[in-house]
């Protein structure tokens, strides 16, 4: 049997979770597409992949195998591609991983230069600040706003985005608006589920600011909806700039205590470890860099 095909066979399974599809796709017979997976099962003397009448999803074993044979796969459709001279051009699926923030204007920009320069490649994004795993969730990169990351990741760092404290005008009429940090304690605040310890507000790890003791008024891991909270003038809360930045230009929002030096973030771009990266990656990462991308994107003050 052609253990070349086998692999293809494996890694398309692993992604589509179907083998009636996979079938279809590579026309082969669904005899044929389980006797390739079972090839590499006896292969490698473990079993890849668990089937039911309902779902396939990989083993442990599985995850490891697709994680090493993905990029010899797609080494080997670049190579192929080189040597009949032609242009490996970006196209095909890219899935990302981000935070639910990043669906906001300054990044729709973002995502609508890209796809006229690229427009064989289907964007497929997954908001969510979580770790996912990323080979068994074929996500091929996730960007990640955070001080620090897990040890052993493949990071590219891109940009930084700043957290200002904001809150709106109503609110700030009522509440009057602050003059020192101190006048922030007891405050009622929106916050992001993450940050919430206790009745304080750990700012060390982003800026070096003292801790803030707060009234929690709301917590949400969706920062989208603390942006709408603190429209609605319940409270403070820190939004990052490119989500913010819209309702500052309009007045929707102020900046508070604007001379403060607010914790600003790293934006890093994860990816599996691998050598090689296809081309609907690299395009993606190489323009996120560029001048249209993250890069020239200004901060507040």
């Amino acid at each position: 049997m052609d253990t070349l095909l086998s692999l293809r066979v494996f890694a398309e399974v692993a992604e589509h979770r179907s083998f009636a599809f996979v079938a279809e796709r590579l026309k082969l017979s669904p005899a044929m597409t389980t006797k390739h997976v079972q090839h590499l099962e006896t292969r490698v003397g473990a079993r890849l992949l668990n089937r039911n009448n309902r779902n396939v999803s990989l083993t442990e074993a599985g995850v490891l195998y697709l994680a090493s044979v993905r990029p010899l796969l797609e080494g080997l459709a670049e190579t192929e591609a080189q040597l009949s001279e032609t242009t490996l051009a970006a196209k095909g699926t890219l899935k990302i991983s981000m935070p639910v923030w990043m669906a906001n204007p300054m990044f729709g920009r973002i995502m609508a230069a890209y796809h006229a320069e690229n427009p064989e490649v289907v964007l497929d994004f997954d908001l969510n600040s979580k770790k996912v795993n990323m080979v068994e969730e074929g996500i091929d990169l996730a960007l990640r706003a955070a001080p620090t990351l897990d040890d052993g990741l493949i990071a590219r760092k891109l940009a930084y985005v700043d957290f200002p404290l904001v809150a709106s005008p109503g609110f700030l009429d009522r509440f009057g608006r602050p003059t020192t940090f101190d006048d922030l304690s007891g405050a009622p605040f929106l916050i992001y589920s993450p940050m919430v310890i206790g009745d304080r507000l750990r700012l060390r790890e982003y800026a070096d600011l003292p801790d803030i003791r707060y009234k929690l008024v709301m917590q949400s891991e969706n920062e989208t909806l603390i942006q709408i909270g603190v429209r609605e003038g319940m409270g403070f809360t820190f939004l990052p700039y490119w989500l913010a930045k819209d309702d500052l230009a309009t007045g929707r929002l102020e900046t508070v205590l604007p001379d403060e030096i607010w914790p600003r973030v790293p934006i890093s771009a994860i990816y599996p470890d691998r050598s090689y990266l296809p081309a609907k990656v690299r395009s993606f990462l190489d323009f996120l860099t560029g001048p249209e991308g993250l890069g020239q994107k200004t901060p507040p003050g």
